[in-house]
């Protein structure tokens, strides 16, 4: 079953990093263990790449977060990098260290769609793995929404699902669907519930053009707004109907959100899954 399938059967969940909390750190191979056992259908992972072109799943610019390191993994060779440990909530060292992009695509063959953030940092070489592991229908690339992005697209990565970034509004969608891109919907950011890209007349009719939409239940930092205010923070501590509830009201078949399972039950609830 493609990812457009999946999302017209029901509300989509797209663990963030995977699960973390308490010792497990975000990014890890538990986190991606702790998200499908709490109903994730997408898992989101950042990649970054070492200075001799190893592949690692990672967010760029967050090792002194999660690594303790004032040095960008993107300066390590391999070797180095395979020395870290992952710090937890705490900041301290785990057991765990940083995987190999490979080895988590690995892992997850079979057991959920997997979102690969940061792809436009090496294109080809994530492509080329992509296909070499022949995970073309389960991974699902992601970039901003440049002329540039697409072009880079159509040349590397024309077979894989691709998504795309907006903020408040989609110029592009009927674009894409005339290129050699496998393009498969928008991942929508708006501050105000009264954007065009908010609507429900907007999702409405990206269905009809069996395309998903797809929305950011996320908060890394308060004063950036994703969703209009509709986000974890609201529904884990006060109401689900007014954050998760309001994004699927309006159309969105895609939550991304770090709270998996409450996200699971709250649908489970709704009898959308």
């Amino acid at each position: 079953m493609s990812i457009l399938e999946a999302a017209q059967n029901r509300v989509l969940i797209a663990a963030h990093r995977g699960a973390a909390g308490g010792n497990i750190p975000c990014n890890s191979m538990p986190a991606f263990k702790a998200a499908l056992a709490q109903g994730a259908d997408i898992i989101e992972l950042d990649i970054s790449r070492s200075s001799d072109g190893v592949l690692y799943v990672y967010h760029p610019g967050t090792e002194p977060i999660f690594l303790l390191s004032d040095t960008l993994i993107s300066d390590m060779t391999h070797d180095q990098v395979e020395k870290l440990r992952l710090v937890n909530r705490d900041n301290t060292p785990t057991e765990w260290g940083v995987e190999r992009l490979e080895t988590v695509l690995s892992f997850l063959r079979g057991k959920c769609f997997i979102n690969l953030d940061k792809f436009w940092t090496c294109p080809e070489e994530i492509a080329a793995l992509i296909r070499q592991l022949g995970m073309q229908d389960q991974v699902l690339i992601k970039t901003s929404n440049t002329q540039a992005d697409f072009k880079r697209v159509e040349e590397t990565a024309w077979d894989i699902p691709y998504i795309v970034m907006a903020r408040d509004r989609d110029d592009f969608t009927d674009e894409l669907l005339r290129r050699n891109i496998r393009y498969i919907g928008v991942e929508a950011l708006f501050d105000s519930e009264n954007t065009p890209i908010a609507q429900t007349s907007y999702t409405e009719n990206m269905s009809k053009k069996h395309l998903v939409t797809w929305a950011n239940g996320i908060v890394y930092d308060y004063k950036a707004i994703l969703s209009a205010g509709h986000n974890d923070d609201v529904s884990v501590s006060e109401n689900p109907d007014l954050g998760w509830g309001w994004l699927i009201d309006r159309g969105f078949r895609i939550i991304q959100t770090d709270w998996t399972l409450a996200l699971d039950r709250y649908l489970n609830k709704r009898n959308l899954r």
